[in-house]
């Protein structure tokens, strides 16, 4: 009698659960940990940047891999014109507070997400360059899961009836709340 398989291997098509941090390579101290696993369909939609994507192709649940990621190339050099330092009596109450995100858009009606990095009597400062700009950083992923994706999960890129907050993700398709 033939046993099927009891692994797959991520490839396109695969619904893939992860857990992951995200390692300062100099300091080695963890700047994001995601212990509840995000869930996507491998080659459909993109949670994670390419170069981590790529690494998972081929890997099993309970699989865990490093993937060293330079921050300048996934999102260019830090560009201090992003960062916006204003009186605090301009900026509206519920954005004084570091670690909000701002969605902010601009003229042309293109969003970017803004973050708030300090706050003190008299200003509040807010940029807009990724946290992870100028870092070099590992990523450490735990492979979950790996099965076929249903024809739902296909078509929405992922779990059905989770919508994971992925804002913090290193990736090229963030979702971010309208605050």
């Amino acid at each position: 009698m033939n046993q099927p398989a009891m692994e797959d291997p991520v490839s396109d098509g695969k619904l893939v659960e992860l857990t992951y941090k995200v390692i300062d390579a100099k300091s080695k101290s963890v700047l994001t940990e995601v212990e509840f696993p995000i869930g996507y369909v491998h080659g459909v939609n993109e949670v994670l940047a390419p170069a981590v994507t790529a690494e998972l192709t081929g890997k099993l649940p309970g699989d865990i891999i490093e993937v060293p990621i330079d921050c300048n190339e996934l999102f260019g050099p830090r560009d201090e014109s992003l960062v916006v330092v204003d009186h605090i009596d301009n900026v509206p109450e519920e954005y004084r507070e570091v670690g909000t995100s701002i969605l902010m858009e601009n003229d042309q009606g293109g969003t970017k997400t803004f973050l708030v990095t300090r706050v003190d009597e008299k200003s509040v400062t807010i940029d807009g360059n990724n946290p992870l700009c100028g870092r070099e950083v590992i990523f450490k992923l735990n492979i979950v899961t790996v099965r076929d994706a249903t024809d739902e999960e296909l078509e929405f890129g992922g779990p059905l009836g989770t919508e994971p907050d992925i804002s913090d993700i290193v990736g090229t398709d963030q979702k971010v709340k309208k605050i």
